[in-house]
């Protein structure tokens, strides 16, 4: 691991400093406790505590640092995958209203915005990108932090990569960067009563804070920078869970992508630029901290960082659907491999899921969000297409709904206790009296179940080739899965754009 960068007083070079909750929030305290009205010296004066200092050195020097191969290969895979889930976006209504505000908004064309033959303004470009990466529920998630880093790091990455011209190795680099620093802020924050009793938006967050620590490594900010960065991140940090309210999934795309990147873009743009700011926003007065979750433990911020990627922890769907459906999909699957059975010789399916996510997928009226109809669908068809997953039409087809009729959601506080793995317990009977049953424990995608290269490619095909062609999109996969060799990214540009 690369230590501290910067030591603080008292503290040798390249000594990781003891941090703890405790001592963090004290300095904080202490320092309102000094003085009830500080003077505006006195604030400027606050010295830069042992976390940002570790923080900060440790993103500056992301650019120049060497990945394990086996980073480097996984930031490829969510790469692809994130560049896939914009290009399926285009097609859809996030994805259009992405594309509407991409043209109409303008800006001088220094960034590719994905499926279009759009671009503009680096901010403008990755808040059209982030909402197209999340214009469904195909992105990667990161379970431990609650938030769905791809749609916003990527887009963020992607943006100051044309701006700067920076090398393929270098954006990995910085693409690694943002999942290591987004998961870990609301980590720090404590989840998920960040969600659930806060009622703050994680994604966003964890989002916000990824994307502009990608965007901010891109655009070679040293470590001075990297703490103004934080700072006009911290300012911007937003996004309450109202989201869950969003039936047309376009609120929910710009907070879970298209905000936080346009937002991280433009903090790392601002400091680039000359712009400054306060040294620490995680320590002293009005901190960030104190002001987002009183209880944040800030030590999460630097555990491990260099030792513990996030990237490695960070799951790739295998199917295109909700996460609550991905581990009944991946049962009934494994079900079919070992004993093949038509849709007609099914009597009953009982799935059962956590009671929370079961709430979520109940009989939901967006197809790849319903349980029922997706499991329907995997009965008829034996897989799930990105295609089928978003046929709204099909749920009303009389052979679906005789299968979905057949299907019985359980919620179970069993399942609740092994959260957040997403675990799902089916049980298909046939007509002949047969019961098969599946406990998927590891869901195929995640950490514990990661997808191989070519599970990770097929995927991707299915979702890149019905927008930019089989010969296009085969050239794009082939392009990212050698992106260390690429000297420019402004040479993948062409690969990833759609002729008007």
């Amino acid at each position: 691991m690369a230590k501290t960068i910067e030591a603080g007083a008292g503290q040798a070079p390249n000594e990781r400093p003891v941090m703890t909750r405790r001592r963090i929030l004290q300095r904080s305290s202490g320092a309102v406790a000094a003085a009830a009205v500080p003077s505006a010296a006195a604030l400027a004066a606050q010295p830069v505590g042992p976390v940002m200092a570790a923080l900060s050195g440790y993103m500056a020097a992301a650019r120049e640092r060497p990945l394990p191969d086996a980073v480097i290969e996984k930031a490829k895979h969510h790469v692809l995958d994130t560049l896939a889930a914009m290009i399926s976006g285009a097609a859809l209504a996030p994805g259009r209203a992405a594309l509407r505000f991409a043209r109409g908004y303008g800006g001088e064309p220094v960034a590719t915005v994905v499926a279009s033959d759009v671009r503009c303004g680096p901010i403008e470009a990755a808040l059209a990108n982030g909402v197209l990466a999340h214009a469904d529920e195909t992105d990667d998630s990161h379970a431990p932090s609650l938030s769905h880093p791809g749609c916003a790091v990527v887009p963020a990455a992607l943006a100051l990569a044309e701006q700067h011209g920076i090398s393929g190795g270098h954006f990995l680099r910085a693409v690694a960067l943002g999942y290591d620093v987004g998961p870990r802020v609301t980590m720090c924050l404590g989840i998920p009563a960040l969600s659930r009793e806060a009622h703050k938006s994680s994604h966003s967050i964890a989002g916000v804070f990824g994307a502009a620590a990608a965007a901010g490594c891109a655009a070679g900010l040293d470590a001075q920078q990297m703490r103004w960065l934080i700072d006009y991140t911290a300012q911007q940090s937003s996004g309450i869970a109202a989201w869950q309210r969003d039936s047309d999934h376009i609120e929910k795309a710009f907070v879970f992508g298209g905000m936080p990147a346009r937002s991280g873009v433009t903090a790392a743009v601002l400091v680039a630029t000359g712009w400054t700011g306060i040294d620490d926003v995680l320590s002293g007065p009005d901190n960030f901290l104190i002001a987002s979750a009183p209880d944040a433990d800030p030590g999460k911020l630097v555990e491990a960082l260099g030792e513990r990627y996030e990237l490695l922890r960070t799951n790739i769907k295998k199917w295109s659907v909700g996460s609550p459906i991905q581990a009944p999909l991946d049962a009934i699957e494994l079900m079919l491999r070992r004993r093949w059975f038509a849709a007609d010789e099914v009597r009953k399916v009982v799935v059962r899921l956590g009671t929370r996510p079961a709430s979520v997928v109940n009989n939901r009226d967006i197809p790849d969000i319903c349980l029922q109809h997706m499991v329907a669908v995997m009965l008829i068809d034996g897989t799930v297409s990105f295609k089928a997953a978003h046929d709204v039409a099909r749920m009303q087809d009389p052979a679906v709904l005789r299968q979905r009729a057949k299907v019985e959601l359980v919620g179970t506080e069993e399942l609740d206790r092994r959260a957040p793995r997403r675990e799902a317990i089916v049980t298909v009977g046939l007509a002949d009296g047969t019961d098969l049953t599946e406990h998927v424990e590891a869901v195929r995608g995640t950490a514990d179940n990661p997808m191989p290269r070519e599970e990770v490619v097929a995927k991707c095909r299915d979702l890149i080739a019905p927008v930019l062609g089989a010969a296009q999109g085969e050239a794009l996969i082939a392009r990212v899965l050698a992106l260390e060799n690429a000297s420019d990214m402004r040479e993948v540009r062409p690969l990833l754009q759609k002729a008007g």
